[in-house]
């Protein structure tokens, strides 16, 4: 969670090939943005997890968790974080059992309020741009001031800093960074420069 807020971006990825994820974790350190989180959306994506947690400084994500097996799976394969598209309960509830750092999909604010009753208050607004993006989280802003939003959705370069002016959005979260082609043809200097723009485009908000 501290590197979510620090560097203020979350790298989303689906890995089809697990050799993959080592130059990638290795190109988001170079870039300047240790942390990632790798989607349970691929058979490779556990093999993909242990490799790259493998790599020194990088904090490891587990995106697209649906239920407690995968939370254990994720955990066990060196996640560090629970990332899920919406507010599952069975999901949340064994997080916090669990003391493990989670971070619920919301996008009403019925589930803002469900989140509260859980003493969550870090959550992710997806799918962002699907759901009004900037607008509804401009309307969120008075009613839900206590709380932390990560967009992720159609979130890009051009509209990042749009979210990021926002005081109640903590992170952006976006699979612009690294492009499905790029790792699949192991393009990673493509990618650390990609890295590189985002963070320094996040310094100057």
């Amino acid at each position: 969670m501290a590197a979510l807020k620090a560097h203020r971006l979350v790298p989303v990825v689906a890995i089809r090939d697990a050799d993959a994820a080592t130059g990638l974790a290795e190109a988001l350190v170079a870039g300047g943005l240790p942390l990632i989180e790798i989607t349970l959306r691929t058979e490779a994506a556990p093999a993909a997890l242990k490799r790259a947690s493998a790599v020194k400084g990088i904090a490891v994500a587990a995106g697209t968790v649906t239920t407690p097996d995968q939370v254990k799976l994720a955990v066990d394969c060196g996640a560090r974080m629970i990332i899920s598209p919406g507010l599952n309960t069975r999901v949340v509830e064994y997080c916090l059992a669990n003391d493990l750092p989670c971070i619920p999909g919301v996008c009403t604010p019925t589930e803002v309020e469900t989140a509260r009753n859980y003493g969550l208050k870090t959550l992710k607004f997806f799918p962002a741009e699907a759901y009004g993006g900037v607008k509804t989280l401009k309307a969120f802003a008075d009613v839900f001031r206590d709380f932390a939003f990560v967009p992720t959705g159609g979130v890009n370069l051009q509209n990042l800093g749009d979210y990021l002016k926002l005081p109640i959005v903590a992170a952006c979260g976006g699979s612009w960074m690294c492009p499905a082609d790029a790792i699949n043809e192991r393009r990673f200097a493509d990618i650390e420069k990609l890295v590189r723009d985002a963070v320094a485009l996040v310094k100057t908000l």
